[in-house]
């Protein structure tokens, strides 16, 4: 059985973190000892160039991969001490993940879409249907529902992926590049969403690499060739309620309306 965390601990864990591919006989070393902590209810910008080690940390993060050497312990569970099975379950159980590119079955509906981590667990349909219905309401979809991808917009289509990172009521969402793929009101109102998730105390961790994406974060990390450049608070966030007000409306919304 998992241990049960004291409420004042940190979320994340990390110390001493690194992670090195083998490319034939060369050793490609991707993370050079990272160390740092993460308080439950943080909404936290991951930033740095390409091949900075900022994916690798994500993929560490949501238990896609394990590392070399160090530890990174999530709600007090030593990950790098897990099976392939036990690593699973985490990721279905405690991490939500959010992706540039949205990742929907294009053949399905929002719902059916929001409704897939749960077919990994034994609960009934019933409870299945609420439970992802109850996710897109959540995110503003409640109208939506029977929609399928082809027929919302990008934005919406990225709140159906958030919706799907929420159902199974994780402890940190993940998400990767989220505003990608979206012009830039449907970027804020995304990132709207993200800090109202965050307001009712879930814990966001965001990668970007725009500093203007990363405003809208509480705390700023900073990577350059596997290590933590610079890691500071941003005491006065973006609030994106504040900038849509002073945005025309956004056309890909317009479009699907």
């Amino acid at each position: 059985m998992d241990p049960i965390p004291a409420a004042d601990s940190p979320l994340i864990r990390i110390e001493g973190l690194v992670k090195t591919y083998s490319l034939g006989e060369v050793e490609v070393p991707a993370l050079r000892g990272l160390s740092l902590e993460v308080q439950r209810g943080e909404f936290v910008a991951i930033m740095g160039a390409s091949g900075s080690g900022k994916s690798t940390f994500m993929n560490l993060l949501g238990c896609l991969d394990v590392p070399s050497r160090g530890s990174y312990h999530l709600e007090g569970v030593d990950v790098g001490r897990l099976s392939r099975d036990q690593l699973a379950r985490i990721r279905n159980r405690r991490i939500g993940f959010v992706f540039q590119g949205f990742n929907l079955l294009s053949r399905t509906s929002a719902l059916e879409n929001v409704e897939l981590p749960l077919l990994y667990d034994t609960v009934s349909n019933a409870e299945r249907h609420r439970r992802a219905a109850a996710a897109l309401e959540r995110v503003g979809l409640g109208d939506r529902m029977r929609h399928y991808p082809n027929q919302l917009s990008g934005g919406q289509q990225q709140r159906v992926a958030i919706a799907r990172a929420l159902v199974n009521d994780p402890s940190i969402v993940l998400a990767d590049e989220p505003t990608g793929n979206l012009d830039s009101r449907t970027s804020v109102e995304i990132l709207g969403l993200f800090q109202q998730l965050n307001a009712q105390g879930i814990t966001v961790i965001l990668v970007t690499h725009e500093p203007d994406i990363a405003q809208f974060a509480g705390r700023h990390i900073v990577f350059r060739d596997g290590r933590i450049r610079s890691d500071r608070a941003n005491p006065s966030p973006r609030r994106a309620a504040e900038v849509l007000a002073d945005m025309p409306e956004s056309e890909d919304e317009e479009e699907a309306a």
